[in-house]
């Protein structure tokens, strides 16, 4: 198991934990350090006392030589219970031996009377200390210069200091050891937010979808937000499908029963004739089932998108009315429709999806087609006026009245008269895929007075526009 996918809790008590410990050792370095250095300090002074204290019994003698009554008592100051030998060294003028251990080692530095010098050397195998201490026998003549050595073995100051740093490090786990606890204990009572969150969520049914509204850490309240973002689209994602398949079942439940009367029907038609009439009705409410299945797909595919809210780049508007328009001119013409094809070059940009740009016009073609009637005009346009783009599909057919024509583009709305069955959802499905990029369908009357207008309204993007010569109108007619 990775890092990332182990315990939070854990995660927790080793990111404070670890730090803790480095500190401890930290610490714990630097109170070894410590003792040490008190250590010396204790002993080197006993060390001091006792070579003062010979310092004290060196006299000048008759014949001026030095003599020494070496006082035991001081050497005794300096025994302890680890054992520690003593050595001691006296030294007259020059360096001259005068009584001790010969082989003492001996300062590399020289020392003015009066002053001490300590020091650290092997002696005999072991590590000693030493203090060397300069001083001036008086005499009748001149003062004679000696030099009093005394060392002991390091057995009682490491044991000393070992026995210190033991108490803190003893110290410091137990430390160590109420911290672990305080921040296990910590974690988990920081965490509970979230078990109590992960209860609520468990105990949640499938079709609950509404927004989590526990309190929560700061720290958590985003990742809150995302959920219910997540559960909101959801949600909409969710009730989109239903209604897809409450208006499938509903808008496919009268053409299905038409093909399956049509073909019971035609199997116990009395002659041919009869039959092929009964045969091309189902095949016509066939037709009618997959247009209608077609267009409840696509409004799906409409709701979709909206719910995602995709950021689309630019395209051509009149480039792909035009390629969009000539795909649709032998539908158009099967249907005595003269479909044809008008815009200005350059401007007409707009940002949108380009297949769902493309579906709109097919809609808007289709309304005319199927409403418009026979041998009758139908023009597609792609113009500029100020800021936005118009879309237009103008028929010189029968129209629409004025005051049906807001409900004409609501959803499963059929107009009285209409030549064709259908779901009434043609004109909705155009006004709802402009309005994802900020546009808007409107109808109106044609330009001869008769017929209806399909106007789709788009906001051009931020791009520079062409030069009025630049716009060089076209057209082109599918006869």
């Amino acid at each position: 198991m990775s890092w990332a996918e182990g315990s939070l809790r854990r995660r927790l008590i080793i990111g404070l934990l670890v730090p803790l410990l480095l500190v401890s050792a930290i610490a714990l370095f630097a109170a070894h350090r410590d003792a040490q250095r008190a250590t010396n300090e204790v002993y080197d002074r006993v060390l001091l006392g006792s070579a003062l204290a010979i310092a004290d019994r060196v006299v000048v003698g008759k014949d001026q030589t030095i003599e020494v009554d070496l006082p035991y008592v001081a050497l005794e100051m300096l025994t302890s219970a680890a054992q520690d030998r003593v050595f001691y060294r006296i030294e007259g003028p020059e360096t001259t031996f005068i009584t001790g251990y010969r082989d003492l080692p001996a300062p590399e530095a020289a020392s003015l009377p009066g002053q001490s010098l300590f020091y650290d050397a092997t002696y005999r195998g072991k590590p000693i200390r030493v203090v060397a201490l300069v001083g001036a026998a008086p005499s009748s003549l001149n003062p004679q210069l000696f030099r009093v050595l005394v060392a002991e073995t390091t057995g009682a100051r490491r044991a000393l200091a070992q026995d210190m740093l033991i108490r803190s490090a003893l110290l410091q786990s137990a430390l160590i050891a109420v911290a672990g606890l305080v921040v296990w204990f910590g974690a988990r009572l920081a965490l509970r937010p979230l078990a109590r969150l992960e209860q609520a969520l468990e105990r949640r049914s499938l079709n609950e979808l509404r927004p989590i509204t526990h309190v929560v850490p700061r720290e958590v309240r985003h990742l809150i937000d995302a959920i219910n973002h997540f559960m909101a689209r959801l949600d909409e994602a969710i009730q989109a499908l239903r209604r897809f398949t409450g208006n499938a079942s509903h808008q496919l439940r009268t053409p299905l029963s038409v093909v399956k009367t049509q073909i019971s029907l035609a199997r116990r038609a009395s002659t041919a004739e009869e039959a092929d009439e009964l045969l091309a009705a189902a095949d016509k409410a066939a037709s009618d089932a997959d247009r209608v299945l077609a267009q409840l797909l696509l409004l799906a595919r409409v709701e979709v998108a909206a719910t995602d809210a995709a950021v689309n780049d630019t395209l051509d508007l009149a480039k792909l009315a035009e390629e969009t328009t000539r795909a649709q001119v032998p539908l158009a013409l099967r249907a005595g429709l003269d479909l044809g094809f008008a815009a200005e070059d350059g401007g007409a940009e707009i940002r949108a999806d380009p297949l769902l740009i493309s579906e709109l016009l097919r809609n808007l073609i289709d309304n005319a087609v199927t409403h418009a009637g026979a041998r009758v005009t139908a023009t597609v346009r792609v113009r500029m006026e100020d800021d936005t783009v118009l879309l237009e599909v103008e028929d010189d057919g029968c129209g629409i009245p004025p005051a049906s024509r807001g409900t004409a583009m609501e959803r499963f709305v059929r107009l009285e008269g209409e030549r064709r069955s259908g779901a009434g959802l043609g004109l909705a499905i155009v006004a709802e895929i402009a309005g994802l990029w900020g546009g808007e369908l409107s109808l109106h009357d044609g330009a001869s007075g008769q017929g209806l207008c399909a106007r789709v309204v788009f906001p051009r993007p931020q791009i520079k526009a062409s030069s009025p010569s630049s716009r060089i109108p076209t057209a082109t007619r599918s006869n």
